[in-house]
């Protein structure tokens, strides 16, 4: 069983496209999981729209932020297999079939994008080739190559990575460092969506980093630190 997990919160303008290039690429027995953090706008009414009993809903009692409100999320995934969504990209064909295909013998894989503008006119042909993304569990704990919009992983994955620690910058540096420090992980070549960048967007992962290389310490200091609780089991 597949899970995929969309964190939503007022995203009426990408949604039913997104979810659209999504779901024909699963089975009957999948499921989407939305967490939506209060939304504003028509985003609920449009998922409902689709009518597709794969699609669970879930909407918090109050704003949760991004970290919290995918945490959510991950905690409804029933699957063995889960993926991460952003409400505002475009999977591309066979995204499911290629990652299923690469966790046979990883536990967490990440492809390649492409990044382009709203109207999904591309600024970057490869994701992997702007941020330099290196196979290198250390230094990737400063420099972030984990995006988590192109991650599938395995439920041991995901077991081990929640609940989050406090304090983490962003979930996808959290689970992917965790991965890489506790199980298997691949970079994978193929160019699986077009990641959509528009300004209002909540992570900033593609964008360059102005933080000195104390401060890009300093902000990943609670990985780090739940890292090691996880390593000496306290």
């Amino acid at each position: 069983m597949i899970s995929i997990c969309i964190p939503t919160y007022n995203g009426e303008s990408y949604i039913s496209e997104q979810i659209i290039s999504i779901i024909s690429q699963l089975r009957n027995f999948d499921e989407i999981i939305i967490s939506d953090d209060c939304s504003t706008d028509q985003t609920i009414e449009l998922i409902k729209s689709f009518n597709d009993d794969r699609i669970k809903i879930f909407c918090n009692d109050k704003s949760h932020g991004i970290i919290s409100n995918i945490e959510s999320a991950l905690n409804q995934a029933k699957g063995d297999i889960i993926f991460l969504s952003d409400q505002d990209d475009v999977w591309l064909q066979d995204k499911v079939k290629i990652c299923k295909q690469a966790l046979v013998d990883s536990d967490l894989v990440i492809s390649d994008c492409i990044i382009t503008d709203r109207n999904l006119n591309v600024i970057n042909d490869s994701f992997f080739v702007q941020n330099k993304s290196q196979i290198n569990k250390y230094r990737a704990i400063i420099r972030n190559p984990y995006l988590g919009c192109c991650m599938a992983f395995n439920r041991k994955v995901l077991n081990k990575s929640l609940p989050f620690p406090s304090g983490i910058p962003m979930h996808d540096i959290w689970i992917g460092n965790v991965a890489a420090f506790n199980f298997k992980v691949s970079f994978i070549p193929d160019k699986l969506i077009y990641y959509r960048r528009h300004g209002e967007n909540a992570s900033t992962t593609s964008e360059p980093t102005k933080a000195n290389i104390l401060q890009q310490i300093k902000y990943r200091l609670p990985v780090i630190k739940g890292l090691l609780k996880i390593f000496f089991n306290f």
